[in-house]
């Protein structure tokens, strides 16, 4: 019986901006209609185009999709996630400074956070993320 070998699948890596503000609070915007995930909420960023950096990658998306210009990018986490549709590796920064007004250049909405979110639903790559924020903040009880 002949069994076809699966090829694995190459991760895609995308650039997420956790963009926290002088409260501590976080941003997150929901996922534009017409995108897989549609009205889940995420930390925003984007996929890194060849040759870019994460920086680089991170700063164009924030720009085209919420209108803004971030001050320096901190590296945080790696996390794979095995969606059913791609396997995602995301790079998260935090972003303490930017400038600019917010726009939702793709029709998103976007809502400043604590824990636990009061926004619903929460895109499964996004939990672990409230998970470290809640370490962090020795936060204890439900994150979202």
């Amino acid at each position: 019986m002949d069994v076809e070998k699966q090829q694995p699948r190459r991760p895609v890596d995308v650039a997420v901006g956790v963009l926290i503000d002088p409260d501590g609070n976080f941003l997150l915007t929901s996922r534009p209609e017409g995108k897989v995930y549609a009205g889940y909420w995420e930390f925003p960023g984007g996929k890194l185009e060849a040759g870019e950096t994460v920086e680089q990658a991170l700063r164009r998306e924030l720009h085209e999709e919420l209108g803004i210009t971030i001050g320096p990018a901190h590296p945080w986490k790696v996390e794979l996630v095995d969606y059913p549709h791609a396997l995602v590796r995301l790079h998260f920064c935090k972003v303490f400074a930017w400038s600019g007004t917010f726009e939702m250049r793709e029709a998103q909405t976007m809502a400043w956070q604590s824990l636990p979110v009061q926004v619903a639903p929460v895109l499964p790559g996004t939990v672990p993320v409230l998970g470290w924020f809640a370490a962090e903040r020795g936060f204890t009880g439900a994150t979202h």
